[in-house]
């Protein structure tokens, strides 16, 4: 039977056994707080330092999985996880550092400008190009949302694209891989086949991952405000999860 999310109501993680530990992570609302610009996210020392310990630590059983493209999250993370999964899990680099991604839609292109046709010079609207997606942005413009989604919708199915609802945020990208389905290839793979999985994320996009990670035989940890979850645990926010992660690890 598939599992169904519960209301959260949700313990704390306890400990993590290292020896036993594969660790995957959320970047935005998880390891970084939102910001009103996806730029406006930026590398933080104590961040950095934190993830290469936890790299080194777990012998590179380390993912960040998020919905950014791999060469934003390495300008964040300062490039201090090998192992990342961009775009909701359209693209993937192994901790090998071989790269998976499918070739960019040709109709993310004619997406695109139907956006920026569509949108013209609205104060507050980002339009995101990721190469293997399109993004529209409205955390500056919360007033555009119901249009943003409707426009979104239709642009969707004109071209035969995904439709990704997020955070103050919709993406178009072509059908295909999602975070749990990262997740699984990565624990198909060395380092990371053999442990139990364990995935931190705040937002409706990292259900996928929760629902992965439990059917593995691990679980999720839920980011923010209780909710219907597949997690199974919670921290409060990106400071609970920064002092979690810190002492988390337990030979």
């Amino acid at each position: 039977m598939t599992a169904q999310p519960a209301l959260a109501g949700l313990p704390r993680p306890g400990p993590l056994r290292a020896a036993e530990t594969a660790l995957f992570l959320d970047l935005d609302g998880t390891l970084a707080a939102i910001e009103p610009r996806p730029d406006q996210v930026v590398p933080e020392p104590r961040r950095t330092r934190l993830l290469a310990r936890l790299a080194d630590a777990l012998e590179g059983r380390l993912a960040v999985i998020s919905g950014r493209a791999l060469d934003d999250v390495d300008r964040i993370l300062d490039g201090a996880v090998p192992a990342l999964a961009g775009v909701h899990g359209l693209q993937r680099r192994r901790a090998d550092g071989s790269v998976v991604a499918p070739a960019p839609s040709e109709a993310l292109a004619s997406a695109r400008q139907r956006l920026v046709e569509a949108l013209p010079a609205r104060d507050g609207l980002l339009i995101e190009d990721k190469g293997v997606a399109v993004a529209c942005h409205y955390r500056l413009a919360p007033e555009c949302a119901d249009e943003v989604s409707a426009l979104a919708r239709d642009t969707a199915a004109a071209f035969g694209l995904e439709l990704q609802p997020g955070d103050m945020v919709v993406e178009l990208p072509p059908p295909g891989a999602d975070k749990g389905d990262a997740i699984s290839a990565f624990m198909a793979e060395p380092p990371f086949a053999g442990f139990t999985p364990v995935f931190v994320g705040d937002d409706l996009t990292d259900e996928n991952g929760f629902r992965a990670v439990r059917e593995l035989g691990g679980y999720g940890v839920l980011v923010g405000p209780e909710r219907k979850t597949l997690a199974a645990r919670r921290l409060g926010g990106v400071d609970e999860v920064m002092a979690w992660l810190e002492t988390a690890l337990i030979r």
